[in-house]
C-alpha cells in the first residue's frame, strides 16, 4: 500500500500537513466567515417573519379601521337623516303656524273691515236722518207756511225717523 500510495504522489507527512491545513482554514472560516453569514441570515429571516407579522397586524388594524370608518359614515349618514326630517317637520311646523298667524291676520282685517262699514253704515244712517228729518222740518215749514217750534221741530223728525226705521 505504501507503493500504492508513493506511485499515486501521495506521502503520509505532505498528507497529514495538508490535512492539518485543511482543518485549520476550515476552523478559521466556520469561526469568522460562516458564523456571520449565518448569525446575518438567521437575523433576516426574524426580521422578514416579524415583517409578516407586523403586516398581517396592519392588514388586520387597517380592516378595523375601515369596519370603524363605515361605521361612523353610516352612523352620519343616519343623523343627517334625523337632521334633514327634523327639519322637514320644523319647517311644516313653521308654515302650519305662519299660516295660522296669517289666517287669524285675515280675520282680524277682515273683521275690522266689517266693524269699519258697520261704523260707516251707522253714521251714514244717522247723517241721513239728521237730514231727512232736517228736510222734513224745512219741507213742511215750506208748505206750511208757518214757523214751527222746536217741540214741533223735534216731533217731526221723530216721526220721520220710525218711518225710515221701519
Amino acid at each position: 500500500m505504501g507503493e500504492t500510495l508513493h506511485a499515486l504522489g501521495i506521502e503520509w507527512p505532505k498528507l497529514i500537513a495538508q490535512t492539518i491545513n485543511f482543518a485549520i482554514v476550515l476552523f478559521v472560516l466556520w469561526k469568522w466567515a460562516y458564523q456571520p453569514v449565518l448569525k446575518m441570515l438567521e437575523l433576516r429571516r426574524e426580521k422578514v417573519a416579524e415583517s409578516i407579522t407586523n403586516a398581517d397586524k396592519i392588514k388586520a388594524e387597517l380592516a378595523a379601521t375601515e369596519a370603524r370608518r363605515q361605521e361612523i359614515l353610516n352612523q352620519a349618514r343616519d343623523q343627517a337623516g334625523k337632521l334633514i326630517e327634523e327639519a322637514r317637520a320644523a319647517a311644516a311646523r313653521v308654515q302650519a303656524q305662519e299660516t295660522q298667524r296669517a289666517v287669524a291676520q285675515a280675520e282680524q282685517i277682515v273683521a275690522k273691515a266689517q266693524e269699519a262699514t258697520a261704523q260707516d253704515h251707522a253714521r251714514m244712517l244717522m247723517e241721513l236722518k239728521r237730514e231727512v228729518g232736517r228736510l222734513v222740518v224745512q219741507t213742511t215749514a215750506a208748505v206750511t207756511g208757518k214757523v214751527l217750534t222746536p217741540d214741533d221741530q223735534r216731533r217731526l223728525i221723530e216721526e220721520a225717523n220710525r218711518q225710515l226705521t221701519a
